[in-house]
């Protein structure tokens, strides 16, 4: 696909090179087989820290890379065009669980985990979903009691990527009392480790789609936190979380993008291939339109996410641009796998060819880090906020 819309500077082409690259010589190797067995590589965290890629929004002090947020997307948009697992997880972990330590965190916060996670020697993880609690995410119930200079934790996550895995878990959990209940503005964010006694990882949910990202339900059996693990004022973590996930959605949709490119160009490349009534399929106006539809959305989702991130960078609101990207980059994702599946026919239903991969990893970017409708409902009052 053409970055012709977008210029890009020397540097992040080299980095877009240095993505695409990884992805087709590291990532690509396999990714079928991994989906098939839902299996997790460990190698991976490692492997995409040694170029950077768990702390690209870092700045240098904390070993990052100190780099803008269209940069980090071209190299996001890369790995997800050929494996969307891996992608989901350097997502993930530069945005929720980085940004909000880097922006709400204690120095002391940002020194005991940011550099460690830049490297790679721990993983990020993002817990605010309940088994009751989604799209009403301040309806949680996981309870947070100060017990000295310790919080006791109880409750339980679920829905968290990475939570098996990750070394520092941003979780969310009610501060206020009781029979004080201050909705969303009773809520604490603490960094949660896994060794902290209480802990526990329960069930791995067997997914339809990016089955090789692992996500887990979290318990917490009065878990004993240490108050240095607050972040920030412990009744303004949903907020914190609110405002952190404007930058999330930024990820979801060039992950979205990356998945509905890559449909894109199998299915251009099995219509100039495949033949029928003696002439390539890809004369026939039928495909011509589909194919035309998908590339058009395409262009336009990434334009859009692009300018969106040029704000952010800029210093502007995004809150209503962050929430457009995402809707239209994950409805784009699923319009093209779709589409792409239709072009393929029957080939596109097996899984000799990666299209019906594609179509389940898209599913998911219209549901997780805010649904399609939870989007529009933000794009609406943003319309009526201004």
């Amino acid at each position: 696909m053409s970055w012709a819309l977008i210029p890009l500077t020397e540097e992040q082409r080299a980095i877009q090179r240095a993505a695409r690259d990884f992805a087709r010589d590291e990532l690509a190797p396999g990714v079928g087989e991994r989906d098939r067995e839902g299996r997790f590589d460990a190698t991976l965290v490692p492997r995409l820290a040694a170029l950077g890629f768990l702390g690209m929004l870092l700045p240098g002090e904390y070993d990052g890379l100190g780099l803008d947020t269209a940069t980090y997307l071209v190299a996001l948009e890369e790995i997800a065009a050929v494996d969307a697992s891996a992608a989901v997880l350097m997502s993930v972990h530069n945005s929720l669980p980085t940004q909000m330590i880097l922006k709400y965190g204690s120095a002391e916060q940002r020194a005991r985990f940011l550099p460690a996670m830049a490297r790679g020697e721990i993983l990020g993880a993002f817990a605010l979903s309940e088994p009751e609690a989604g799209s009403d995410a301040a309806a949680l119930t996981t309870r947070a009691v100060r017990d000295g200079d310790d919080w006791i934790l109880t409750g339980t996550k679920a829905w968290v990527t990475n939570g098996g895995e990750a070394g520092a878990i941003l979780t969310l959990a009610r501060t206020d009392a009781p029979n004080d209940y201050k909705g969303a503005r009773g809520i604490g964010t603490f960094i949660i480790t896994p060794d902290l006694p209480g802990f526990r990882v329960g069930r791995k949910e067997d997914k339809l789609g990016l089955r090789s990202s692992p996500t887990v339900q979290l318990h917490f059996d009065e878990m004993r936190v240490p108050r240095a693990n607050l972040v920030g004022d412990q009744s303004h973590g949903f907020i914190y979380a609110m405002q952190s996930l404007e930058h999330a959605r930024l990820g979801i949709a060039a992950q979205a993008i990356g998945i509905a490119r890559a449909a894109l160009e199998v299915a251009a490349d099995y219509a100039a291939e495949r033949r029928q009534f003696g002439k390539p399929i890809k004369e026939f106006q039928a495909i011509q339109f589909k194919l035309a539809d998908m590339a058009t959305r395409v262009t336009a989702s990434r334009a859009l996410l692009y300018a969106a991130a040029a704000a952010k960078d800029r210093g502007e609101p995004i809150t209503q641009f962050a929430s457009m990207s995402k809707l239209m980059a994950s409805e784009t994702a699923m319009f093209v796998t779709t589409e792409a599946i239709q072009i393929l026919g029957g080939y596109g239903y097996v899984t000799d060819y990666p299209v019906e991969r594609y179509f389940r990893d898209a599913k998911v970017t219209q549901i997780y880090e805010g649904t399609s409708e939870i989007q529009r409902i933000v794009i609406a009052r943003e319309l009526y906020a201004r």
